[in-house]
């Protein structure tokens, strides 16, 4: 069969309620609006983790944190895992990612061929979490308010670099690809470190939201005594009592975040131009790892299950899918079944250990077999968090909270928690139910612990005497490249050039 193209549009951090049928009609996004418009739109996608290295190692693998051991932002991602870039490879493609995935060990590809960044995060232990000493601030890794109080305008900052050369080698490589030195069906992954705080932008996206309407929060902050005991933790995880936070800074940072979906709006438009302009034909999907609450409830970040920080956007363009919405829960799990179908790729040897399910059913109108699941385990928990979404009911369960129960038809906004309403309770014994059948709470715990445990302990002897990093190192080979005497340049120059003869 002829398997076709995939490219894959990653963004970090984009709040999915930003992205109801595509971009909001207030964002300045045309590029992903013309991409939204050919694309099936899935409206309420779901990360697996709301956080980075978790939530990714879900989305590569289609396996929940509790089967992948990715647990937090510093938990190894074994190599024995299998992941899109592991199927797609061994079915004939060439794989290959620009840009951030987080991963975590000396695996530093995990099935992709080749890599041409570094990673914008580091790759060891040291952001381990650490239940054995609850409520303990990381200060020097941990999130705290100063993204927000110091958002506004730079030319440059670590992000934008990062961005800048991630989507500079995502165009080479689409050049590279066009010019047909290599026969294989592609999988490209570009994944962008943007709208992830902190809330800074380049001054020509700024001043596209001067007049927003969007710049204080549907959901204004509340008392510190009125929030949940897992948003307590994260209040006190971030630093909140060093911090005066104002609407001025709030308005600031918000700004800040919608001018950095522009900018990526800009960078994914230069891609799928040159896909265009190379005359290359692909399966396109879009999607973000998990959210970001920017000052919601007066939350920020990500690490809650609410729409802001766990909803993701999530567009596929493919043939044989038809443009749309679908309102039917998803999750980020099902992008490897789902491209495994696209590229008619077999997944029964591994199917019993996934969690995610093909979005092509859904897309269809079949519908899912079961709910959407979620898990939190790292910084700012002191226990595992799950979440099961299901129709318009939203369930979390931890041993140390209170249940949450969300009806999200006539409550989106996740005002009124319903676990005490003896009108829902047959609802909420049906998904306690299903999250017991699910997760045995008390063993997650456990498997958690000793993760941290041990993962302690290897970091501390890793940073004495000689230290070997796992970051990636990319390397180019300069012999290799342009004109060098070994070369044939009459053939070079013929075969580096698209189109031939034009």
């Amino acid at each position: 069969m002829t398997r076709p193209n995939i490219l894959i549009l990653m963004v970090d951090q984009l709040n999915g309620t930003l992205f109801p049928d595509g971009p909001a009609d207030w964002l300045h996004a045309p590029n992903l609006r013309a991409l939204a418009e050919r694309s099936t739109r899935f409206a309420n996608a779901y990360t697996a983790s709301p956080l980075c290295a978790p939530g990714r190692a879900s989305f590569m693998s289609g396996q929940l944190p509790s089967r992948t051991g990715v647990y937090d932002n510093a938990a190894e991602f074994r190599s024995d895992i299998p992941t899109y870039a592991h199927h797609l490879r061994r079915a004939g493609y060439y794989t290959c990612l620009s840009g951030k995935m987080h991963f975590v060990g000396p695996d530093q590809l995990h099935g992709f061929e080749d890599r041409l960044t570094t990673d914008i995060y580091p790759a060891d232990f040291g952001w381990t979490p650490d239940y054995r000493k609850p409520g303990e601030r990381i200060d020097w890794w941990y999130h705290n308010m100063g993204s927000v109080t110091g958002a506004g305008v730079a030319e440059i900052t670590n992000q934008m670099e990062y961005d800048d050369e991630v989507g500079f080698h995502a165009c080479q490589k689409l050049y590279d690809l066009a010019r047909g030195t290599d026969g294989r069906p592609w999988a490209l992954t570009v994944s962008f470190t943007h709208p992830h705080d902190p809330y800074v932008a380049r001054r020509r996206y700024w001043d596209l939201y001067a007049d927003c309407d969007h710049l204080q929060p549907e959901v204004p902050a509340m008392a510190y005594e009125d929030h949940d005991p897992h948003s307590r933790r994260l209040f006190d995880a971030n630093d909140w009592r060093s911090y005066d936070i104002t609407e001025d800074d709030i308005a600031r940072a918000r700004r800040a975040y919608f001018a950095n979906i522009s900018y990526l709006d800009d960078k994914i438009g230069e891609i799928l131009r040159v896909l265009e302009n190379t005359r290359q034909e692909a399966i396109v999907l879009f999607l973000s790892d998990r959210g970001d609450m920017p000052g919601e409830r007066g939350l920020w970040f990500k690490m809650s299950f609410f729409e802001g920080s766990a909803r993701v956007p999530l567009m596929i363009s493919a043939p044989g899918m038809a443009p749309g919405r679908i309102a039917a829960p998803v999750s980020t799990l099902d992008v490897t079944p789902t491209l495994c179908e696209l590229a008619g790729i077999d997944l029964s040897e591994v199917a019993p250990w996934t969690d995610g399910e093909s979005l092509l059913p859904t897309a269809a109108g079949t519908g899912r077999t079961g709910p959407v699941a979620m898990e939190y385990a790292a910084e700012g928990s002191n226990a595992p968090l799950v979440t099961l979404r299901e129709g318009r009911w939203k369930y979390t369960r931890c041993t140390l909270d209170p249940e949450q129960l969300f009806d999200l038809d006539t409550d989106p906004q996740e005002r009124t928690n319903l676990a005490a309403d003896p009108a829902h309770a047959e609802t909420l014994a049906r998904l306690r139910e299903a999250a017991t059948r699910r997760w045995d709470l008390q063993r997650f715990d456990a498997e958690v612990r000793a993760s941290q445990a041990r993962r302690w302990v290897v970091y501390e002897a890793l940073r004495q005497g000689g230290y070997y990093p796992w970051d990636f190192q990319p390397l180019r080979d300069a012999s290799e490249r342009y004109m060098c005497n070994h070369m044939d340049l009459n053939r070079l120059e013929e075969r580096q050039r698209f189109p031939r003869g034009e």
